[in-house]
C-alpha cells in the first residue's frame, strides 16, 4: 500500500493524532462544503489531524472535487477505491492510516460536530477502545421522521436479541477507534457495506473491549443514499452470518480477549478465602434464588394434578437444567459449546443428589404427618432446597466447573502475557 501523499506530492512524515475518514460515493454536490466545515472545526481542537476522503467508485465529479480540496487544504488527503462499498472503503482507509485514533463520519455531517471532542477524548486518554455517537440516549436531540426512528430502534432491539450486543445505536455514522485495536479487529470484519459498523462493534464487545457512547445532536439528511429495503436485507444476512460464526466458534474470540481485551478488575480478597469465591457465591446465590422461586412456582402448579413426589421430580429437573446453564455462564464464566454437554451431565448427577435430599424430606414428612398442609410441605422443601443448594455450589466449584490446567494451557498461559505486552 503506497503512503498517503500530501497535496505537494511528498509523503507525509508526521503521523497525526486523528484521522477522520469520510467515505463518499457520488457526493459531488455536498462534498466541498461539508469537508471545509469539518476542516474548520478540526482546526479548533488541540490535536493534529488529517481528513481522508475515501472515494469509492463514484460515477459523477466527486473525485475531482476531492482532489481539488486536497490541493487547497493541507489537512485533506484522498484515497481512491475502485470497488463500491462504504464498509470496504472505511476498512481499507483505517487499515492504511498511521494516526493514533481513527474516526469515521458521514459526509452529510448530520451529527453535530461539537460531539467530536467528547468522541475522541476517551480514546486519546486510554479510557476506552472504541467510541460511538448515539442518537438513542435520553439526552440526545434528534430530528428525523417517525419511519426512520422506528427502523433504527427496531434494528438495535434486534441486535440485542440476536447478537447480545449492549450498544444503543450501532448504525450512527459517527465512530472512533484506537489504531492498535483496529489493527486486530479490521481483518476479522467481513462486511463491505452498511453492516460494517455493527460487525465491528459486536466483535469489539465479544473481545472484551470498552466502548464509550456519546449522546449526539443529529438532524436527518433528506437526501440520504441509504436504501432501506436492500440495507435491511444485508443487515439480516450479516446478523445470521455472525450468529453462525459465534455458535460454531469460527472466530478467534478467546485469542482476541487474551491479547487486547480488558480483563476483570482484581477482586478484593479476604484472609483464608480463595480468590474469586466471594463473587461466585454472590452470583450463585442470585441464580439460586431465582431457581428456587421458579421451582416452587412450578411445584405448586404441578401439584394440582400430580402427587408430591412426581411434582417435585418434574419441577426440580426443569429448574436444575436451567440452573446449571446459568451457573456455567455467569457464576463460573464458561462460554461456548465446549464442555457444555459434559457439564449438564455432571449437573444431572448433582441434581440426583438434590432430588434424593428433597424426596427424602418429603418421605420423612409423610411418615411424621401424612396429612400435612401444603404450606408445611413448601416450608420443608425450602429448607431441603437450601441444603441442596449449598451442596450444589460445593460440587459445582470443586467438580463440575473446577479450573483444569492441562499442559497445553500452561504453555498458553506463559505466552499470553508476551502477546498482551506486544499488543499494547
Amino acid at each position: 500500500m503506497p503512503p498517503l501523499m500530501a497535496p505537494s506530492g511528498e509523503p507525509r512524515t508526521a503521523a497525526p493524532v486523528l484521522d477522520v475518514v469520510v467515505p463518499v460515493h457520488d457526493e459531488e454536490a455536498d462534498l466541498e462544503q461539508c469537508v471545509r466545515r469539518l476542516d474548520a472545526h478540526l482546526a479548533t481542537l488541540p490535536f493534529s489531524y488529517r481528513i481522508t476522503i475515501a472515494e469509492n467508485a463514484s460515477t459523477d465529479g466527486t473525485l475531482d472535487v476531492a482532489q481539488r480540496l486536497a490541493a487547497q487544504l493541507p489537512g485533506v488527503t484522498v484515497r481512491v477505491e475502485t470497488e463500491p462499498g462504504r464498509g470496504r472503503a472505511l476498512n481499507r482507509a483505517w487499515a492504511a492510516s498511521d494516526a493514533a485514533v481513527l474516526v469515521y463520519m458521514d459526509v452529510d455531517l448530520s451529527t453535530d460536530l461539537n460531539a467530536l471532542l467528547p468522541l475522541v477524548a476517551p480514546l486519546i486518554s486510554g479510557h476506552s477502545d472504541l467510541a460511538i455517537g448515539t442518537r438513542l440516549a435520553g439526552s440526545s436531540r434528534v430530528v428525523r421522521g417517525a419511519k426512520r426512528e422506528f427502523i433504527s430502534r427496531s434494528y438495535n432491539l434486534l441486535l440485542r436479541g440476536t447478537l447480545a450486543t449492549h450498544v444503543s445505536d450501532a448504525q450512527c455514522g459517527f465512530k472512533a477507534i484506537s489504531a492498535d485495536v483496529a489493527a486486530r479487529l479490521l481483518p476479522l470484519v467481513e462486511d463491505t457495506g452498511w453492516f460494517f459498523d455493527t460487525e465491528l462493534l459486536v466483535l469489539a464487545e465479544r473481545a472484551g473491549l470498552r466502548i464509550a457512547e456519546v449522546p449526539v445532536d443529529w438532524v436527518d439528511d433528506p437526501d440520504s443514499r441509504v436504501h432501506i429495503v436492500s440495507t435491511a436485507r444485508a443487515d439480516l444476512a450479516g446478523i445470521v452470518r455472525m450468529w453462525r460464526a459465534f455458535t460454531t466458534g469460527r472466530l478467534p474470540l478467546a485469542d482476541l480477549r487474551a491479547q487486547i481485551g480488558r480483563g476483570p478488575l482484581v477482586e478484593p480478597t479476604l484472609d483464608g478465602v480463595p480468590h474469586g469465591l466471594v463473587g461466585q457465591l454472590v452470583r450463585f446465590a442470585a441464580i439460586g434464588a431465582v431457581s428456587t422461586l421458579a421451582y416452587l412456582a412450578l411445584f405448586a402448579l404441578l401439584r394440582a394434578g400430580l402427587d408430591a413426589q412426581a411434582a417435585n421430580l418434574v419441577a426440580l429437573l426443569v429448574t436444575a437444567v436451567a440452573n446449571t446453564a446459568a451457573n456455567r455462564r455467569f457464576t463460573f464464566g464458561r462460554r461456548g459449546r465446549d464442555g457444555a454437554v459434559l457439564a449438564q451431565g455432571q449437573g444431572l448427577l448433582v441434581f440426583a443428589l438434590g432430588l434424593a435430599l428433597t424426596s427424602g424430606t418429603l418421605a420423612a414428612l409423610d411418615v411424621w404427618d401424612p396429612h400435612a398442609h401444603r404450606l408445611v410441605e413448601l416450608t420443608f422443601l425450602v429448607a431441603a432446597n437450601l441444603a441442596a443448594t449449598l451442596l450444589r455450589f460445593v460440587l459445582f466449584r470443586a467438580w463440575v466447573f473446577r479450573t483444569r490446567t492441562p499442559r497445553a494451557d500452561r504453555v498458553t498461559a506463559a505466552v499470553v502475557p508476551d502477546l498482551e505486552a506486544s499488543a499494547r
